[in-house]
């Protein structure tokens, strides 16, 4: 079963179990899907639509954010409650250590040994763990690392 219809299949469980904000979420997250389907002019790999969930969970963690610093709890709890539901979807995230040593091993397979060679790390890296980590968090190890 693909994830689109995974997603299409929560959607019609959620609207009989009358799951307002599950309901929302799916649709909302459906949606996303077409417009990146209809971006493409294809049909979405389950990889591709893994990285449209990232984008809405990205997102989301960003409003949430924004929403406590604007002291607007309300708004940041129903982003939490939706990010929830995203996750759910989504891969279990590395720690910081895993991506530490995924890291590692790709910096001494391209030779990378300073701070200049972070983009031959980067993009290898990105690839290897797409939609399991947050960029600004991947990026922060592989400074770390070429640093020494």
């Amino acid at each position: 079963m693909s994830l689109i219809e995974k997603l299409q299949d929560d959607l019609k469980l959620a609207l009989k179990s009358r799951d307002e904000s599950r309901v929302s979420t799916i649709r909302l997250l459906l949606s996303s899907v077409s417009y990146a389907r209809i971006e493409k002019g294809d049909e979405l790999t389950d990889d591709e639509v893994l990285q449209v969930l990232a984008k809405a969970a990205k997102t989301r963690r960003e409003s949430i954010e924004a929403a406590e610093s604007g002291g607007r709890k309300d708004i940041a709890q129903k982003e939490r409650a939706e990010l929830e539901i995203i996750n759910s979807y989504l891969p279990t995230p590395l720690d910081e250590a895993e991506i530490e040593a995924i890291a590692r091993e790709i910096a001494s397979d391209v030779g990378a040994n300073d701070v200049k060679d972070r983009g031959k790390v980067m993009g290898p890296l990105m690839q290897r763990i797409r939609g399991r980590a947050d960029g600004k968090l991947v990026s922060q190890v592989v400074e770390r690392i070429l640093r020494g």
